[in-house]
């Protein structure tokens, strides 16, 4: 590939300049006269980091970097060797610059109970901090247009990330080497820079190509007054890339890799990659591109004020995929599974772009060696012979008041995004079983009296995490939710006081379709607590009854005890409504029926193609039912269930709930079989 910008050429306007080495610390002293703190690769602890430093001196004069599958060393050049005094030909530094503008920790939340008992709610967001790169790759400067795409793309947005990005300075250098572990050329990423940059240099003998590839670069060389690179110059600078780029060894074969790599969900070689991988996570600390987080929450003695702190995450943590009940990806091979489909595969789907930038950290880092080129080789196979390829990234938009490129992307669900939080009274406690709890919640929000059925509100107290809580009803004067004892934040929240006061955002996530089952046979079928989600949809069923045919509610629970809404579902009886009850176990004092709740259908006939059916409950109850009901002609278009458990962070910038191309609450969570596909029953996915 010839990069889109020559060095023949000019960028943007601005001639290509000659930049002396010796004069490589007026740059320098030049960003650090507007106000910047300077970061570029220095020698730390053996290897080579992004940090901060005051003068060129501190750069990596002389070193070299030395690396393989589990391997890296930084060496220094022989006095002798040609280009021995050279300060980038080092491939790039294993932090990279996300520290920078993604830090690995940072307060994202404040809460503080104040004397009335009111709440102060703060969503925290770092002033801008004016800061310059120097020495970013092409591949680092790929990743960053990741970043863009993925935290300030939207739908949502991380408030954090915008305001580090604001006035981010960057020096980019072309890569003049590259060790064994890169793959840049094969993903499309470098080693030529052609986008993301301020100001580029190629290091070449005496000094740099420069040029100007943004009007503040350009500004920023015409200070420095530096003579015209000569032809010669110019063309040293544009040989060393190509030489850079040939020389490049094992790549990825990325044509029609997604479609490869998500056909073969089954293959073998996972288990044979978990006997090797540690799940240690080293591959994703290293990479550019990886963003999941979870949030730790700190209280004082009394618990009266906490901040939550989001904090880098990993999906091969063993807490990564913990839901209630046990995590949906216990084994390594699935956490595995998960990372590599998700950075070369459903990558695509949600952002519009791989994943991976070629940088080769994770091959580097990996302690014990294992080579994500081989993998994709042997998992997704030899690329077709067809013209089929990876799917295409949506072309870059600007956006509006920043530097950030972001990336266009198909239109999300109709749900709200919202970060910021409500204060809202918790107006009546109404207990339903030992374990479980309706709060009936006063708010005069308009966003959280306009929630539809089916949405969910995220929770925020002192001292406690923040769960997320679907909505069981839907009132003119606020909400109910109905939350069942599971954890620390839930256990409280259950055992919670009239009069106390709570943070609610939302409302979010798709709601029911209600309106797909306007004259058609209307099944509810709920499982468990599961029919709290499924309880403000009831209500507008019954609410326009005319607009239905026959209203079927099918109800499973543990032991007659753990029934909810019992009064409300007697008066119901009485009215009429076919409402059927069964529990997995009871004592001689039940006269109802037990068993699992599929019993509920024996003997009914396959008749359901004029039947829309809305299902909740645990995911093993769930799969059952859409399987009976599928045996039933239920149209799988017809038949809707939400997946809200696999929830953390509500907006889709966590990465706990990624299921196959999805962000269960982004676009869930509620979602048609049709949809999900083979991903419902795909197991640990």
């Amino acid at each position: 590939m010839v990069s889109e910008r020559q060095w023949g050429a000019t960028g943007k306007g601005a001639a290509v300049r000659f930049l002396p080495v010796d004069r490589l610390d007026d740059l320098v002293t030049a960003l650090r006269g507007d106000g910047r703190r300077v970061v570029g690769p220095v020698v730390e602890d053996g290897a080579l980091k992004m940090a901060e430093f005051e003068h060129a001196a501190e750069l990596p004069f002389g070193w070299t970097v030395r690396t393989a599958p589990g391997l890296v060393r930084l060496e220094r050049r022989p006095a002798d060797a040609q280009n021995a005094d050279r300060v980038f030909d080092n491939g790039p530094a294993w932090s990279g610059i996300k520290p920078w503008t993604f830090p690995s920790r940072v307060d994202a939340l404040s809460l503080e109970t104040r004397s009335d008992g009111s709440l102060a709610v703060r969503v925290e967001a770092p002033p801008a901090t004016a800061t310059a790169v120097i020495g970013a790759r092409a591949c680092d400067l790929a990743a960053l247009a990741v970043h863009d795409r993925v935290l300030a793309g939207g739908p949502a947005i991380d408030p954090d990330y915008p305001s580090r990005r604001a006035d981010f300075f960057v020096v980019a250098v072309e890569c003049a080497l590259a060790t064994s572990t890169c793959f840049c050329a094969s993903m499309g990423t470098g080693p030529e820079v052609t986008a993301g940059a301020d100001v580029v240099l190629s290091e070449i003998d005496g000094g740099f190509a420069a040029r100007g590839d943004s009007a503040a670069g350009t500004r920023l060389l015409d200070r420095l007054a530096l003579e015209p690179a000569l032809d010669v110059q110019i063309a040293r600078a544009t040989e060393q890339v190509a030489a850079t780029r040939a020389s490049m060894g094992l790549g990825v074969d990325a044509d029609g890799l997604h479609d490869r790599l998500l056909a073969n969900l089954d293959s073998p070689r996972w288990a044979e990659i978990a006997e090797r991988c540690l799940a240690c996570a080293n591959c994703t600390l290293v990479c550019p591109t990886c963003f999941c987080t979870g949030v730790e929450v700190a209280s004082d003695l009394d618990g009266r004020a906490s901040t939550a702190t989001r904090a880098w995450d990993s999906c091969f943590t063993a807490g990564f995929a913990q839901v209630v009940g046990g995590s949906f990806r216990p084994q390594h091979r699935d956490r595995y599974r998960q990372w590599l489909t998700h950075k070369f595969g459903t990558w695509f789907d949600q952002f519009g772009t791989s994943g991976c930038v070629g940088c080769g950290r994770c091959v580097a880092w990996c302690p014990v060696g294992i080579d994500v080129r081989e993998e994709l080789a042997i998992i997704a196979g030899p690329a077709p012979t067809s013209t089929a390829t990876a799917p295409q990234a949506a072309a870059p938009v600007l956006v509006p008041g920043t530097r950030i490129l972001a990336m266009a992307r198909p239109a999300a669900h109709p749900g709200s995004t919202r970060i910021d939080y409500v204060e809202t009274t918790v107006a009546a406690v109404r207990p339903e079983t030992a374990d479980t709890t309706t709060l009936q919640i006063a708010t005069d929000d308009p966003a959280l009296l306009a929630a539809r059925p089916g949405q969910f509100v995220m929770i925020a107290m002192p001292a406690f995490a923040i769960p997320p809580i679907s909505i069981s009803r839907i009132r003119l004067d606020g909400l109910e939710l109905t939350i069942r004892a599971a954890g620390p934040a839930t256990s409280f929240l259950a055992r919670i006081r009239p009069g106390t006061k709570l943070a609610l955002r939302g409302p979010l996530g798709r709601p029911w379709p209600v309106e797909d089952a306007y004259g058609r046979d209307v099944a509810i079928v709920a499982g468990g607590i599961g029919l709290a989600p499924l309880r403000g949809m009831l209500d507008q069923v019954l609410a326009e009854r005319e607009r239905f045919e026959s209203v079927r509610l099918y109800i499973g629970a543990r032991t007659p005890r753990d029934r909810l809404f019992v009064a409300e579902l007697d008066a119901l009886v009485a009215q009429g409504v076919d409402i059927r009850l069964t529990v997995d176990r009871a004592g001689p004092e039940w006269l109802g029926r037990v068993g699992i709740i599929t019993e509920l259908f024996r003997g009914a006939k396959p008749t359901g193609a004029n039947v829309t059916a809305f299902v909740c409950g645990p995911e093993r109850m769930m799969t059952a039912v859409t399987d009976l009901l599928s045996d039933l002609a239920v149209p799988p278009e017809h038949t809707w269930l939400t997946l809200e458990r696999r929830m953390e962070c509500g907006v889709g910038l966590c990465g706990h709930c990624q299921l196959g191309t999805r962000f269960v609450c982004r676009d869930g969570p509620v979602f048609s079989v049709a949809e999900l596909g083979s991903d419902l029953r795909q197991e640990s996915l």
